[in-house]
Parts: C-alpha cells; structure tokens; sequence
C-alpha cells in the first residue's frame, strides 16, 4: 500500500460497464513525510474519498479486487481513507 492526497476527480462520459458506480479520482502519490512523490495519476475510489483527504491505495492486479466486479480494468484503487500518519519527518 502506498499515500497519496486526492486532488481531483475525473468525469467519464463512457466507461467500462465493470466501473457503473465507481468514481474516478485523481491522486497525488505521498511519502510518509507528506512530500510529493512522482506524478499524479487516476485511481478507482470505491470508498467515496474527497478532494483534500489522505488515502492509501493498491496496485496491480489487487486493485480490480476492490471493485464490485473483480475483471474491471483497473491499475489502482483506494484501500483506505487515512486519518492521521505518524512518522519520523512532518507527517501528512
């Protein structure tokens, strides 16, 4: 699992019938100290996260075992909406 801070959401038109419900966001990858962390990139938010919030999510494979249905084509996927990170830096 990894951070990353939701900046954005994605409005699709069409879509894989595999994501009917599913909201696209955009999210900021994070290292444990809150520093950004490579580019930002479009996740699958099965848990309703909101523009602001720290979550944690998943790649590969596991990520479409999030989803309802488990053959979506999906990358990446919000496992966990996080309250608070306690590191040795600044924290998120």
């Amino acid at each position: 699992m990894e951070l990353a801070k939701v900046i954005g959401t994605v409005v699709c038109s069409v879509k894989h019938s595999s994501l009917t419900g599913v909201r696209l966001i955009v999210v900021q990858p994070k290292s444990s100290t809150g520093a950004n962390q490579g580019a930002p990139f479009i996740c699958a938010d099965p848990l309703q996260s909101g523009v602001g919030e720290t979550i944690s999510w998943i790649g590969g494979r596991e990520a479409a075992l999030t989803l309802p249905d488990t053959f979506s084509p999906v990358d990446a996927a919000v496992v966990s909406i996080v309250d608070k990170v306690w590191s040795e830096g600044e924290g998120l």
